[in-house]
């Protein structure tokens, strides 16, 4: 066989092995679905008030959250740092969407107080602009529904309200407030919400 041939062989099988190769070697292919997680992506800051409970009084609340994709672009990585009426919250927060279950995850983790080393998960739901975390949690022996609420006005502004339920029917507004996306003046996303579950 002459080398002419053998490189020729040599090149066909390369160019027919190598695209197979790499697609094996690349991340999965994002879901649609991740898009709708998009507009996390940035810097927010937000603004609100709260109550602890019924009858208190309403008290400022503030998040700085920053938001970006993680490297294998499945999961948005959030960094939160948060001021609840002088309280001082740290958290990180990981959306991202089950394909098997058809369902979106939000998962977050505080690095201190009684949320500390116990990593709290919530379904999430989006139709369109709206965006909804729910779960269930024991108060005094009593399950208690709760939901965040965010409906995303335009890609830059987003309103967010925390709501309680005792019967699933009747719910009972604890927080809300508004965020804006900012850009530092370098252009670039910069710094870094949470909950009341702290």
């Amino acid at each position: 066989m002459k080398l002419n041939d053998v490189l020729r062989g040599t090149l066909l099988w390369l160019v027919s092995v190598l695209p197979a190769m790499a697609l094996a070697a690349s991340p999965p292919a994002r879901s649609a679905k991740l898009h709708e997680l998009d507009v996390s992506a940035g810097h927010w800051v937000y603004h609100g008030q709260f109550r602890a409970r019924a009858g208190a009084p309403m008290r400022d609340w503030t998040w700085h959250e920053a938001c970006r994709w993680s490297a294998n672009r499945v999961f948005m990585l959030c960094s939160f740092s948060n001021t609840w009426a002088g309280r001082h919250v740290n958290s990180v927060v990981v959306d991202t969407y089950d394909r098997q279950e058809h369902t979106f995850w939000h998962y977050e983790v505080f690095n201190s107080g009684r949320s500390a080393g116990k990593p709290f998960a919530a379904r999430m739901q989006i139709d369109g602009s709206t965006r909804v975390e729910s779960w269930t949690s024991v108060h005094d022996g009593r399950s208690i529904r709760q939901r965040i609420v965010y409906r995303f006005v335009s890609p830059r502004k987003v309103s967010v309200v925390f709501r309680e339920s005792k019967d699933g029917k009747h719910w009972r507004t604890m927080a809300r407030g508004t965020g804006r996306k900012t850009v530092a003046p370098t252009g670039n996303p910069h710094a870094s919400p949470g909950s009341l579950r702290q």
